[in-house]
């Protein structure tokens, strides 16, 4: 068995420790460089439909679905490269699901990641189509990754097609449609925000700690985390919907209030939503106990919860 390095002499603990805001914009730089390789180039025919994708997937957005991606990798004992397939299909699911939720015929959004959405610049039909093209590149991407020795390409390619699928994100959305101008339940709404967003943020940290052949019990974890920072994370969005301009959102305010659509602020009022994201963190925090080398997983947490935008 080899020995272990006195603290002081670990090569990991040696270099000064990135600050979070250097580790975000890192990060967040390797995921576009990474998914500038993977996208098929603008002028490539059929040039529209490729320059939509890249309009979308590099339109500003802050990247947290894949760099909760690398991040639990990185805390599982992996390297990021391994686990760059994963944070970049999450990343076009991601992007896929905001174009579609833009559209006229859903929220029908003149804005996102403070720029005009798709549909906006290229027509409702080509928007349809790029949301298409995206999540299909996405399966692209996640069949290039890396094996271990517990995990095979089928399993990353279940995990991310369970998650973006009828039982999850696309479920979550069909809710959300369907009680606009509704007052929905408690139960309900969490449905909602589990398939909407809790759904995408567990499958970019399971397949985070996969890509490093995390143990059962250490993808349990980051399992339980996922549920909880996901839905903390919905339910800060619902108030910074109510509490901040377009201009600091980056997209339409008030978005919610205008469609109807029951929120937390709205079920249960601001001061108890802000609690409720609160207890959600903590819980989240407390999920990452059996993970050693989580610090950063915990920072982002914490992060997430006191954000402005």
């Amino acid at each position: 068995m080899q020995a272990m390095l006195p603290k002081k002499f670990d090569p990991v603990h040696h270099l000064p420790p990135m600050s979070l805001d250097t580790y975000l914009l890192d990060r967040s730089k390797t995921v576009d460089a990474a998914l500038n390789r993977f996208l098929p180039r603008a002028t490539t025919k059929p040039a529209t439909l490729h320059k939509a994708m890249r309009y979308s997937i590099f339109a500003g957005g802050k990247r947290m679905r894949p760099i909760l991606t690398l991040a639990a990798a990185e805390a599982c004992g992996g390297e990021i490269e391994d686990a760059l397939y994963a944070a970049c299909a999450v990343e076009c699911v991601h992007t896929y699901s905001l174009i579609h939720d833009d559209l006229p015929c859903m929220d029908d959004d003149d804005f996102r990641r403070g720029r005009p959405t798709s549909h906006k610049v290229f027509g409702e039909g080509i928007a349809v189509l790029t949301g298409d093209a995206l999540v299909t590149q996405a399966f692209d991407i996640l069949a290039q990754a890396k094996e271990t020795p517990r995990y095979k390409i089928r399993d990353y390619i279940l995990e991310l097609s369970g998650a973006a699928g009828s039982l999850y994100l696309i479920a979550g959305q069909v809710a959300d449609l369907e009680a606009e101008g509704k007052k929905s339940t408690r139960s309900e709404l969490r449905f909602i925000h589990e398939g909407k967003t809790a759904a995408m943020i567990v499958v970019s940290l399971r397949l985070g700690g996969m890509s490093a052949n995390a143990t059962p019990k250490a993808v349990l974890a980051l399992t339980e985390f996922g549920k909880n920072l996901g839905l903390a994370f919905q339910v800060i969005d619902d108030i910074l919907d109510i509490t901040q301009t377009s201009e600091k959102l980056g997209k339409s305010a008030g978005k919610d209030v205008a469609a109807q659509k029951t929120t937390y602020p709205s079920l249960i009022g601001l001061k108890a939503a802000r609690a409720e994201a609160k207890r959600l963190t903590s819980a989240a925090h407390k999920a990452l106990d059996p993970i050693r080398k989580a610090d950063r997983l915990h920072e982002l947490a914490d992060y997430l919860l006191n954000r402005e935008y």
